[in-house]
């Protein structure tokens, strides 16, 4: 992949299928225009956890997702390039309101990125982090949380972006460290740091028999036991009258 040829071919035989495949999930689910106005797909991405790969859209248990994913992201243009990676709910219930909102569930910034260095290991780089005590070395800026669904709501949609770096700076990290996770909108948060999205994937999750585990060591028991359920819709006044004439 350090020659131009090999990447061209890479690149075209990508465009035949993978990509049309991951561009087809990601509009036929909503993640653009829902986290994203738009975006052009530029290079290729694979989603894991563990040893388990997971197909864009695909749902993953609660008790896999727990722990942080694995990426692996080819490109196609010559050069090194620094990325950050976000992870966003696009269907988080808002009770208050009966309606949704967004949740941040990781961002991790000045990843190192070229056609023949493709993995980015998150949890290594976790772990790595917790070894250096220079707060602006750190690459985990807002560490992993599980994705999370309560009882009778609808599937969420975990939104899963790679955005280049301006230039290749560096982005301060710790500026990321109060991040607010709920109500977090991502098209703003790309446009204050200047970054270009280059590729997404998605998965998503709901409840589960392991749910109830995870929301616990997450620190969220008050919400194992809030059930969602659908409100009665009344019929039409015409569908009325003609139940009763019935």
């Amino acid at each position: 992949m350090n020659k131009p040829i090999y990447r061209y071919l890479a690149e075209r035989k990508w465009r035949q299928y993978k990509h049309l495949v991951l561009e087809q999930r990601i509009t036929q689910l909503a993640i653009v225009p829902d986290l994203l106005p738009s975006l052009d797909i530029v290079a290729d991405i694979d989603l894991g956890f563990g040893r388990k790969t997971v197909a864009p859209g695909d749902f993953v248990d609660s008790a896999v997702s727990e722990k942080m994913p694995r990426l692996n992201v080819q490109t196609f243009t010559p050069g090194e390039k620094l990325v950050t990676v976000v992870v966003v709910d696009a269907d988080v219930p808002v009770q208050q309101t009966d309606s949704f909102t967004y949740r941040c569930h990781l961002i991790a910034s000045n990843i190192p990125l070229s056609p023949t260095s493709t993995s980015i290991p998150l949890q290594r780089i976790a772990q790595e982090d917790l070894k250096t005590e220079d707060p602006t070395a750190k690459k985990i800026a807002l560490p992993w949380v599980a994705p999370m669904a309560h009882k009778g709501a609808p599937y969420h949609r975990l939104g899963v972006f790679v955005f280049e770096q301006n230039d290749a700076k560096p982005l301060d990290v710790t500026k990321f460290a109060n991040t607010k996770r709920f109500g977090f909108k991502l098209r703003s948060f790309a446009d204050v740091n200047k970054l270009s999205a280059i590729t997404a994937t998605l998965f998503r999750t709901k409840w589960d028999e392991s749910m109830a585990g995870v929301m616990e060591r997450a620190g969220m028991k008050d919400q194992i036991d809030v059930e969602f359920k659908r409100k009665r819709v009344e019929p039409l006044p015409y569908k009325r009258r003609t139940e009763r004439m019935r």
